[in-house]
């Protein structure tokens, strides 16, 4: 019984993922018919020449990035909260994304600050290689305490305060910056899917989707993390080989999300709650696939409503992604509590 339900519940989240997509396609600040985008993703056809510029160069570009970016945030804040037994553990929890965002504001904040200004930003890669670098720079951080301590509060701990010390950092570099450097950067930290191009979108694509098959195979050690370290042990499985190949996996799907559509908050801490809640078990083989399909669906709807149907404006992904999953944080902290 159990069984058919999760099997009813995936293809009605699977068909979910579809029509998601096919409404970022649709909707926007002009809005095109169903017909006409079928037309233009099977034939590459359109009795528009506008509709189609539109729908191949921006819109599937983003909402591919939207899907992406939600299946692998989800994922690595399902393994951040098991890994530290933590509910409010998110991806970022590692100081990746303040990695990411050191990286970048030292290609925008420090270049200005030496008299460089003249940086294509938000359209080219070098934006992605500036947020990659600082965020492989935090990894190998957290790969070598991982590696030294086999603590994973100390962890966690480390990571806050990595996080902490970037962005004093981060903020020195704004006071001696110009007023269009701090533009930018601003303008990045906001995220939005629509960074990504259509020659990114592959490479994108490429490591969530090697992220996320890692993480499948990792279904087994975080289940018996979850019973505790001790019980874990007993079973013959290597604790500290376990929680580096975690950590590698999150800082794989993590940090790339971050260096193509930079930071976007509350999806990988409000998601895996929301699929233990909708499927009732902490099995990984299962959470693990429901992550990537809800975080898909919630990163799908969270693109449609920025790009604001009907409007010439464009809202921060940030900003829709945290007012959707606020309330769910406040929501455990209140169960957890059981005011």
């Amino acid at each position: 019984m159990i069984r058919n339900r999760n099997i009813f519940l995936f293809i009605a989240f699977a068909f979910c993922v579809i029509a998601v997509f096919f409404l970022q396609l649709i909707l926007g600040s002009v809005s095109i018919p169903f017909s006409e985008v079928v037309s233009i993703l099977i034939h590459n056809t359109s009795s528009s020449e506008a509709w189609r510029n539109i729908v191949l160069e921006s819109r599937l570009p983003a909402a591919l990035a939207a899907l992406l970016a939600g299946a692998g945030l989800s994922v690595s804040g399902l393994q951040m909260q098991t890994m530290f037994r933590n509910p409010v553990a998110g991806p970022y929890v590692l100081g990746i994304s303040a990695g990411a965002s050191f990286g970048v504001a030292v290609f925008i904040l420090a270049a200005s600050a030496f008299g460089v200004t003249e940086i294509h930003l938000l359209s080219s890669w070098s934006i992605i290689i500036a947020a990659a670098v600082g965020a492989v720079f935090i990894f190998f951080i957290n790969f070598l305490i991982s590696f030294r301590l086999n603590d994973v509060v100390a962890l966690l701990i480390i990571g806050l305060m990595i996080g902490g010390g970037i962005s004093a950092l981060i903020e020195i570099m704004q006071s001696f910056s110009s007023n269009e450097a701090l533009k930018n950067y601003v303008l990045w930290t906001f995220g939005s899917f629509r960074y990504v191009d259509t020659n990114q979108i592959f490479y994108l694509a490429l490591v969530v989707v090697i992220g996320v098959v890692f993480s499948f195979f990792l279904s087994k050690p975080l289940n018996l993390l979850l019973l505790g370290d001790t019980y874990a042990t007993s079973t013959g499985l290597n604790i500290r080989v376990a929680k580096i190949l975690i950590v590698l996996c999150t800082s794989i799907l993590a940090g790339s999300i971050t260096a193509f559509c930079g930071p976007i908050g509350f999806v990988g801490l409000a998601v895996p709650h929301i699929a233990r809640s909708v499927f009732k078990t902490a099995d990984h083989k299962i959470l693990t696939p429901a992550c990537v399909l809800i975080g898909a669906v919630i990163c799908g709807l969270c693109n449609v409503i920025a790009s604001t149907p009907g409007s010439d404006n464009v809202l921060p992904v940030n900003a829709i992604t945290s007012l959707l999953g606020a309330p769910v944080v406040i929501w455990i902290i209140l169960r957890q509590r059981k005011f």
